[in-house]
Parts: structure tokens; C-alpha cells; sequence
């Protein structure tokens, strides 16, 4: 039986892609509606194209789940703007196949325990946390299981409602390995102020969009990642990693408790991370290129630069302040980001404003849609005002 899709974000790299995947696998999927923020047009040509319904504009997504029913949302809208429509969905009892990381960023505490109140999953679109998933023993549940008196306070404090794709009081996981491209900028400038708009956006490996090129270059999106995994799977902050690996063919990696560590490779593809997301838990054929370990010769990893990607630190800093600190942070770079791309402010000053801000983050509970707003307000009017 095909499963009822809604693709929210269709003309972007990550809804695109999820096009192609399901227009080669008719048999398997419905798409019955797809939601864009402005290419009318292009929006409505794809929804042509899948016999589905398409909604534009700054509600889009918001209409395409409230008008419709699926099995499955993929949610692969820009920033902040995927959070309303997720929390929708899940109260719809559809699972999500979440690519957007600001809505576990922003609100992961928030949106996972209403996942775990309706029992809809989340299936990661990027290709780390996919690597991840598919590198873990499944249950045949999501959500964690009780915590044992056993267990010691930091277990019982990370599995306490909380739903993980594996649960932690039983977990065998020892360290989750996430790996970077390393940008742009891994090496080269020495002097990274002297960074332009275009140097920012032409990223080696990736075509993406803007916003997550220049994260890429800064390495906020590993950060983001951290964040993202940390909920995902139900793992404290401090055992989630970042490894630099340049040809981007192990997706990540899971190292357990006796010491053996596991990883996913394939070529780089997000079509081999978003496939997964809307099949799981089948594997269907797809016609993609295949990994060739003889002719890589040889996988080169290291560890990321402190000084040269401060925004990792930053990161762990914010997870640690908890409540709605990430919230602010994530909100912190979206601003800084858009000033950047205007030529308002520099290359690094973009870490600058982020360390700033954060800084100064009022304690703010993350535990409602308004409180997320609230703190993306303060994080905003914090630093228009410099």
C-alpha cells in the first residue's frame, strides 16, 4: 500500500530531491499536497506533475496540514517556519520526516513530547542523522522505555518523557559521531575577515540553499546537528561529537559501550537519506551510484579547528544554559546570517553576534510554541539593537 505523503518546502534541494525519489517509486508513495513559501509557479508545476494540491505563500504550509491527511509530513521549510506546521501535523498523528533542524533546535524538548503523546515517529532527512538511525539497533518502538530505579540521574534526566529512536536507560550507545564536509574555509583564508558573500556560498561539495551554505561555512550546521541528535536519540550533549571529513562518504558514526563503532557510507546523495526517511523501514531499489571504496583509495578524517569554527563551542554552550537558550542562538545566527548575505556585517562578525547574544539570554523555559516565539523576538530585537 503507498503511503500518503505531504511535502512541505517542495521547491527547495531537499524537497526536490524528495520529488525525484518519489516519482521513481510511484508505486510506493501519494503525494496529496506540497507547500511553498514564494515560487508559485514552480510549485505548482510539481504538483501538477504528482496530482497533488499546491499551497503558496507565508501559510502555506500551515493550510497543506490542516487540509489534508498523510501518513507521513516531510518538513523541509527554512528556519523557524517548520515548527507551527510540525507540531500540526504531529497532532494529526502523522510521522515526520524532518529535515528543517530549527524545529529541534528551537523547540526539540517541546516537539518531541508531543510525538511521544500522539506516537508518531520522526524519520531524519539529513544524511548524519540517518546515518545514525540506520546504524542502531530498532526496536520495534521509538519512544524509551521506563527508566530502571537502577539507572543512574543522568540517565533518568535524558529518558524522563523524552522520545528517542532508541531508548537510553538501556542504551548501549557510548559517543554519537557526527562528520563535516569542513566548508569552504577548512583551510584557507588565514584571515577569515576577509571573506566575501560568494567565497561564503561556494561550497566544495553541497549545492544548497543560502542560509545553509553559509552555516555550512561557519560550521553552525554541525552545531545545529549536535542539537538536532540530542533529541533524536535521547543522548546528552557531551557525548555527541564532530569528526572534519572531507569527501563526505561516512555520513556519521555510532560508537557503543564494548567499544565497537559503527558507520554508514555511500556517496554523497541526499537522496539516499530522504528515501530512507519515507520508506522506513523497507529498503526499495533506487538506480544511484554506488560506493567504490578501491577507487576512493583512502578516507581522511580530523578534529574541527576551535578557533577557526567557534560556533561549536557556542553550541554546547547554549545546550547547557538549556530552556530556550538554542532557541535564541538558532534565531542569533538566522539574523546574523541575513546581515551578512546583505553585506551588513562580516564574515566574522557572524560568530561575533551569536557569542553576544547569547551572552545576555534571559532564562526562558521552552515549553510552548509562544515561549519559542518569544525568544526568537528577544534574540532579533537583542541584536538590531547594535
Amino acid at each position: 500500500m503507498s503511503k500518503k505523503v505531504i511535502i512541505l518546502g517542495v521547491t527547495g534541494s531537499i524537497g526536490m530531491n524528495a520529488v525525484d525519489v518519489i516519482t521513481s517509486n510511484p508505486e510506493s508513495f501519494e503525494v496529496v499536497a506540497v507547500a511553498a513559501l514564494r515560487n508559485k509557479v514552480q510549485c505548482e508545476a510539481v504538483a501538477n506533475v504528482l496530482g497533488a494540491k499546491a499551497y503558496v505563500g507565508e501559510d502555506a504550509a500551515i493550510r497543506a496540514v490542516s487540509e489534508n491527511e498523510a501518513d507521513i509530513c516531510l518538513v523541509s521549510t527554512v528556519g523557524l517556519s517548520g515548527l507551527a506546521p510540525t507540531l500540526l501535523a504531529i497532532e494529526k498523528g502523522m510521522d515526520i520526516a524532518l529535515a528543517t533542524k530549527e524545529v529541534m533546535v528551537m523547540a526539540g524538548e517541546l516537539v518531541t513530547t508531543a510525538a511521544a503523546k500522539k506516537g508518531v515517529k520522526f524519520l531524519p532527512v539529513d544524511s548524519e542523522h540517518s546515518a545514525i538511525f540506520q546504524c542502531l539497533p530498532h526496536t520495534s518502538s521509538q519512544f524509551p522505555l521506563p527508566t530502571p530505579a537502577s539507572a543512574s540521574p543522568s540517565a533518568t534526566r535524558f529518558a524522563r518523557g523524552i522520545p528517542s529512536l532508541f531508548p537510553i536507560p538501556s542504551s548501549p550507545i557510548k559517543k554519537l559521531i557526527l562528520t563535516a564536509s569542513g566548508g569552504p574555509f577548512l583551510d584557507k583564508p588565514d584571515d577569515l575577515s576577509t571573506v566575501t558573500v560568494a567565497q561564503a556560498l561556494n561550497h566544495p561539495r553541497w549545492k544548497m540553499g543560502p542560509k545553509v551554505t553559509i552555516d555550512s561555512s561557519t560550521m553552525m550546521n554541525k552545531g545545529f546537528e549536535m542539537i538536532e541528535a540530542r533529541w533524536l536519540f535521547n543522548v546528552p550533549i557531551d557525548k555527541i561529537d564532530i569528526v572534519v571529513h572531507p569527501e563526505s562518504i561516512v555520513h556519521s558514526l555510532v560508537t557503543f559501550v564494548d567499544g565497537a563503532t559503527l558507520a554508514q557510507l555511500s556517496p554523497p546523495d541526499m537522496r539516499v537519506a530522504i528515501q530512507y526517511a519515507l520508506t522506513h523501514p523497507n529498503r526499495i531499489k533506487a538506480e544511484r551510484e554506488e560506493l567504490d571504496l578501491a577507487r576512493l583509495g583512502s578516507l581522511t578524517f580530523r578534529a574541527p579547528d576551535p578557533k577557526r569554527f567557534p560556533c561549536l563551542n557556542l553550541v554546547r554552550e547554549a545546550c547547557n544554559l538549556g530552556g530556550c537558550a538554542p532557541a535564541i542562538l538558532a534565531s542569533a545566527d538566522e539574523w546574523a546570517v541575513e546581515q551578512f548575505l546583505k553585506g551588513s556585517i562580516g564574515y566574522m562578525d557572524i560568530a561575533k553576534s551569536l557569542e553576544r547574544c547569547l551572552s545576555k539570554a534571559p532564562k526562558m523555559k521552552c515549553d510552548s510554541l509562544e515561549a519559542v516565539l518569544e525568544a526568537d523576538k528577544w534574540a532579533r530585537a537583542e541584536l538590531s539593537k547594535n
